[in-house]
């Protein structure tokens, strides 16, 4: 067993424990989650926080690759069972089916999930279900009330849409790495990715959105539809003022590293033990910082009263704001600068965000039991409702935990039946 491998134990998440089976704002509907790795299962996590009850549709033989991208991994008592961590943050609340879909007989076994489903969610690439049959257009003959949204790395139309596309590869082309990095001439300077896969948060984020809306769109017209959803489209759409400088001015914007390309000061600063992070958006900020600072006269310096000012003159207000930090440690400068309505925080690491009180008294740590596997520690979801609070039904299944008990449950398949689709690799 790797060194990397992890016991999972129990942890200080009691309160945070799963107090209800059912319940959220969707309760009651049905979705199929056909969807592997990152962006499609967490939009099918999203959906089960808010009460859905999803089927993980699995590949049988192995089920998700993300199960084995590791390490590190989470291991059960007796370390039989492996799942990579990374598997455990995408795909709680769900119960999985493992299923041969391209074949014939695997492939009516979804026909038949898909009569009584509201969503199905997929991300395989563009036409590969219409293959078997499995298309959009042939299951909506099925169930007209389905949702299907389908991902995919560049979308169902356009000279892209056969590629095939992973994140890494869309935060290049869709201009993240451009915009991210040390500026030119520094050390180190060049194309950089964001360290966790934005592109495909971002892509599972508005499965979600279109989702939602197309739900509200059936309450109107009694029909559901296809929802194309692309990691390229949701990448460019990330860009923001990056793209529209260019778009309405073709100014390019430089990589500043942890400098703000247009807000001043907006970075991290070296303190007396430390650094911190501090961040104002218009000179009302500047001038109460300032004061805090010691050094009131900025406010109505020249060089440094309006924001165009201190872009232009940004290293020397550095210079001035760094030695002026250096007589104090974190702590006194956060507490002294936060009191001052100017935005300041740590650098905080893994370690330091697991011990942070915000996010404890906010629920976001979540520990889930799993019957072979144990506790398992999540982050909770950042969607609070007054009314309809998210639920935590169960810790991520394993690849084809559930199968038996849904082709039961949802087709009233016998024990013979099931018995030999599973001699025969169907499920």
């Amino acid at each position: 067993m790797s060194d990397s491998s992890v016991k999972l134990a129990a942890a200080d998440d009691s309160a945070s424990k799963p107090k209800s089976m059912s319940g959220g704002i969707l309760a009651g509907t049905k979705v199929l989650d056909l969807s592997r790795v990152v962006a499609g299962p967490l939009a099918g996590q999203t959906l089960a926080d808010l009460g859905a009850d999803v089927v993980k549709i699995e590949r049988v033989g192995g089920g998700d690759d993300l199960r084995t991208l590791g390490p590190p991994w989470v291991s059960s008592p007796d370390e039989t069972i492996q799942q990579s961590t990374y598997c455990q943050t995408v795909n709680r609340g769900k119960r999985s089916l493992t299923l041969d879909f391209a074949s014939p007989d695997g492939a009516e076994i979804l026909r038949g999930l898909v009569k009584e489903a509201d969503i199905l969610i997929e991300n395989f690439r563009t036409g590969t279900l219409a293959r078997y049959g499995l298309g959009y257009e042939d299951l909506a003959r099925i169930n007209p009330r389905l949702i299907y949204c389908s991902i995919t790395g560049f979308g169902q139309t356009g000279p892209y849409s056969d590629r095939s596309g992973y994140d890494y590869l869309v935060q290049a082309m869709g201009g993240q790495m451009a915009v991210t990095g040390l500026p030119d001439g520094a050390t180190g300077a060049g194309p950089m990715r964001v360290g966790v896969p934005i592109a495909d948060i971002t892509a599972g984020n508005n499965a979600v959105i279109g989702i939602l809306a197309a739900i509200i769109d059936r309450e109107k017209t009694g029909k559901g539809q296809h929802i194309d959803i692309s990691l390229f489209d949701s990448q460019v759409a990330l860009l923001l003022n990056s793209l529209s400088s260019w778009l309405n001015t073709r100014a390019l914007l430089p990589r500043t590293g942890n400098e703000h390309p247009t807000a001043v000061p907006n970075g991290v600063f070296e303190v007396a033990d430390g650094h911190v992070l501090i961040a104002t958006f218009n000179d009302r900020e500047f001038a109460r910082l300032a004061e805090v600072l010691g050094h009131p006269e900025w406010a109505s310096d020249a060089r440094y009263a309006r924001s165009r000012d201190r872009l232009a003159n940004r290293e020397s207000l550095s210079r001035d704001m760094t030695e002026a930090l250096s007589h104090h440690g974190k702590l006194h400068w956060m507490k002294v600068i936060n009191e001052a309505k100017v935005s300041c925080g740590p650098i905080n690491d893994m370690p330091d965000i697991e011990q942070d009180e915000q996010l404890a008294e906010r629920g976001m740590f979540v520990t889930l039991t799993h019957d072979k596997v144990g506790d398992v520690r999540v982050v909770g979801s950042p969607l609070k409702f007054s009314g309809t609070p998210v639920v935590y039904n169960c810790a991520p299944p394993l690849a084809g935990e559930h199968t038996e008990d849904l082709l039961r449950e949802r087709l009233s398949l016998s024990d013979e039946k099931i018995k030999d689709l599973r001699k025969r690799n169907i499920i």
